[in-house]
């Protein structure tokens, strides 16, 4: 039976806090509404990964599918497995900290009296760390290796990990500036964006990508990426709200602030991506309309509990031009990224928290600016500047770390696909997966014939097309195979009538045999009936007596 907590009002004045995301103080004083507020807002968060899976092979070509979804579910297993091993620990472990990160609690677990706020913590923050690795398999589908890949996704924690901990820590020195980022602009998004981009840079762009010039390729399945985008647009919500982590106090009047922002920051991005759609082309582009959506729900992210509702949709509309028109700039230096990960999250990760240098006012409520108002109200250059340098420091990190991470991988196991994988698509070559209507047959007899091919390729046997019926298949090969008779045989054929058949597929006429001889090869035909007649091959007596 549960009981209800009394809050009182000097409860109330200890709930004060420079930012939203956990604190160890705050984990000790955390009710039993305030952790299933963090853990339910934490499950819709991971619904996002469906919504990144749907979206990335919606835009992928249809050999390459069902890879990234693949992709997406090793971001949670291996992500997630590293995260609970050490990347918990190195953002807000207890055992000991220093202003870079901190350690303890490696292997999360905890005794009974205090599992409940750290496990909600915990879960909470998984959510986070796996997507930030989910951004950067969006940016290099189509050519990364995927066994690197499930290398890169282990270890790629660290990226995340250390700056949560800068931002969100007690120890982290960006925390002690008064650096604000509530549900990570920076801290997931920017993070994301600029690993995506160095990993874009190191694989280099897909065979033929700039050969008939800059244009987007088309999308694989325009359907999924719209649903993928309404499943993100879904798991935002919570994403954001989430980041009150609670409702006790005053909380609960930040989460239904962050609520509208959140909406209205996506409204202002989507119709900036429509405008400019239209306009350009003439035509409402789907791509334009789902990165410029995205585009204001990443900028608003950072601030999302502190913007007035008309602000939220002033940033939206800026995240949302960034994102779509950045994306063309990003092709034309010829870094190739199928899903638009770096202009989404990076550019528009990038102005959502510097925005809050420009927009917020000083809150009075949960002191989450510490006092501080932005540029645009009168509170001068400081919060902006701690922004920026929040941003610095979040680039230089998440650059120089996946660039390490990546060269050293590659020492192990090539991150690039060879080039007869990249052409026969990681569908075929990882997952055994055959898409009909692709060509896939002609296209392995034409690497097989080049003397430079990888010897396996020269063995592969092509699996049967997905949607294929075995059984049937065989069944029906058989079938020919007893109609298609020796000349000389006799093929039993029959003239029926047109005559409706029974529940239990026999006829209300009867089945006249016409046969083929060897010496006339005339079909002798039945006496003609007032009936109209069609041909009808007798399958039962070449049934009979077969197995699949």
């Amino acid at each position: 039976m549960y009981t209800t907590e009394v809050v009182t009002e000097m409860d109330m004045a200890n709930m004060t806090n420079t930012t939203y995301m956990p604190r160890s103080e705050e984990d000790q004083n955390m009710s039993w509404d305030d952790a299933t507020w963090v853990m339910t807002a934490s499950f819709i968060v991971f619904t996002m990964q469906s919504g990144f899976g749907l979206l990335e092979s919606g835009c992928v070509s249809l050999k390459n599918e069902v890879n990234i979804m693949v992709k997406n579910a090793v971001d949670v297993i291996l992500g997630g497995l590293s995260y609970w091993v050490f990347g918990y620990g190195l953002s807000f472990g207890t055992a000991y900290s220093n202003i870079l990160f901190a350690a303890g609690d490696f292997a999360v677990s905890a005794p009974e009296q205090d599992m409940g706020p750290l496990f909600a913590t915990y879960i909470f923050q998984l959510s986070f760390a796996t997507t930030a690795t989910t951004i950067v398999s969006g940016a290099i589908a189509e050519r990364f290796n995927f066994m690197a890949y499930c290398m890169f996704s282990f270890i790629n924690t660290i990226v995340y990990c250390v700056p949560a901990g800068w931002l969100w820590g007690q120890h982290g020195f960006l925390y002690k500036m008064g650096a604000i980022d509530i549900a990570g602009s920076a801290g997931v998004h920017l993070v994301g964006g600029v690993s995506g981009l160095v990993a874009c840079i190191m694989v280099g762009p897909r065979l033929g990508r700039y050969d008939q010039g800059h244009e987007q390729f088309p999308m694989g399945s325009p359907t999924n990426a719209m649903l993928g985008m309404f499943m993100l647009w879904w798991g935002w919500l919570g994403f954001n709200c989430g980041s009150s982590f609670g409702v006790r106090g005053h909380k609960w009047k930040y989460a239904a602030r962050s609520a509208v922002t959140t909406i209205n920051a996506s409204l202002g991005g989507g119709l900036f991506g429509m405008t400019y759609s239209l306009a350009t082309t003439k035509k409402l582009m789907v791509g334009d309309l789902i990165n410029s959506i995205l585009g204001g729900l990443v900028a608003v992210t950072a601030g999302c509990a502190l913007y007035r509702s008309w602000e939220a949709v002033v940033v939206g509309i800026i995240g949302g031009m960034l994102a779509v028109i950045t994306m063309p700039l990003v092709d034309r230096l010829h870094i190739d990224d199928p899903v638009g990960a770096v202009s989404v999250h990076g550019v528009s990760g990038l102005w959502g928290v510097l925005a809050i240098g420009l927009f917020v006012d000083a809150d009075s409520l949960e002191k989450i600016t510490n006092g501080r108002a932005g540029l645009f109200k009168g509170g001068g250059w400081h919060l902006l500047g701690v922004q920026a340098l929040t941003c610095a420091c979040i680039i230089s990190w998440s650059a120089i770390v996946t660039f390490v991470l990546l060269f050293c991988i590659n020492k192990l196991k090539p991150i690039r696909m060879t080039t007869h994988e990249e052409l026969l698509g990681a569908d075929l070559v990882e997952h055994g997966i055959r898409h009909p209507g692709l060509g896939l047959s002609r296209t392995v007899s034409a690497l097989r014939r080049h003397s430079e091919v990888d010897e396996r390729l020269k063995e592969l046997d092509l699996p049967p097309e997905v949607g294929s019926n075995l059984g049937h298949m065989t069944l029906l090969q058989k079938l020919r195979q007893r109609i298609s008779h020796p000349r000389g045989s006799v093929a039993e054929a029959s003239f029926v009538s047109s005559a409706r058949r029974s529940a239990f597929g026999s006829r209300t006429e009867p089945i006249v045999p016409v046969t083929v001889t060897e010496d006339s090869n005339k079909t002798s035909k039945p006496p003609k009936k007032n009936t109209s007649h069609v041909a009808w091959i007798n399958f039962d007596e070449h049934l009979d007596n077969m197995h699949p």
